[in-house]
């Protein structure tokens, strides 16, 4: 398996640069979206005189610093959608990449950004490949240029799943199947008096059949319960071999698929960053 003998050679076994190459291509696009769609639903006016987010900002770093936050906030929202865009078709990409990474401003005001987080790894990864490519087109061939980032980027996607199985493990009401009925019920009941009930995509079939929190219903979410914590730990080795890889793909994205109808806008980056990964598990 080219993953262990890369390990095993000081990662001096030649790889395909291109594999590096598509995903900096996902990884630009998947962020190009992202960065599109976060001047709307109040992202542009976030941290404007008066607001709750620069009040919150202010308690957090002082007054000073949340005004200079506030001053460069709405320049640094367009020019990291240039740069993710520069990145996507090729334009300079290291340059754009360094202007990705360093516009990831949700960190500074979010408590919880794990989706920030993983991408600044994942594109940490890219940072240290020393063949990002040109333009769309993506090489073939062989080379040790991109080996020890596309192994860091199988290994980050390899914790991300089995932490994630790990702690879906250790969650009885997950493991019963209880949380995600309770999810599915309590969004069934409201969804009429959400603000943004696109921020959700929860389809009618499920919310009609599996929504309303009976034994049978809470039986059913067990079993894709059980189904999501098999699929995290199974997926990294089986997209690391060949001959099971196509259908770890499909797997992979499927189950992906569905966690993004939970929560579209907040799981665009994972489920469509940790898919592209997959390009890294192919030797």
């Amino acid at each position: 398996m080219w993953f262990f003998d890369a390990l095993a050679s000081g990662f001096q076994q030649p790889t395909g640069p291109g594999r590096l190459q598509h995903f900096r291509i996902v990884f630009g696009a998947v962020l190009t979206v992202r960065f599109a769609l976060s001047f709307g639903q109040g992202g542009w006016n976030r941290l404007t005189p008066g607001s709750l987010s620069l009040h919150l900002a202010e308690q957090r770093f002082g007054p000073g610093k949340a005004h200079l936050l506030a001053a460069a906030y709405r320049p640094a929202l367009v020019l990291r959608a240039v740069a993710a865009l520069s990145l996507t078709t090729g334009l300079a990409p290291r340059i754009a990449l360094l202007a990705v990474l360093a516009g990831a401003m949700e960190l500074l005001y979010l408590k919880s950004a794990n989706a920030i987080r993983y991408t600044l790894l994942t594109g940490s990864c890219l940072l240290l490949a020393g063949d990002l490519g040109h333009g769309l087109h993506v090489q073939h061939g062989a080379t040790t240029a991109n080996t020890w980032a596309q192994c860091l980027l199988v290994l980050i996607t390899t914790d991300i799943y089995w932490n994630s199985a790990w702690q879906k493990l250790r969650s009885p009401q997950f493991r019963s199947g209880l949380y995600l009925a309770q999810w599915v019920h309590t969004y069934t009941q409201v969804r009429d008096q959400l603000s943004h009930p696109r921020q959700f995509a929860v389809p009618g079939l499920v919310r009609r059949h599996l929504g309303n929190l009976t034994d049978r219903d809470i039986r059913l979410w067990r079993w894709v319960a059980a189904t999501a914590i098999t699929a995290e730990i199974a997926l990294p080795p089986a997209l690391l071999i060949e001959e099971s890889m196509p259908y770890a793909v499909i797997a992979g994205i499927a189950m992906h698929a569905a966690f993004t109808c939970l929560k579209p806008r907040q799981l665009i980056t994972f489920s469509g960053l940790t898919p592209g990964t997959y390009f890294a598990f192919a030797a």
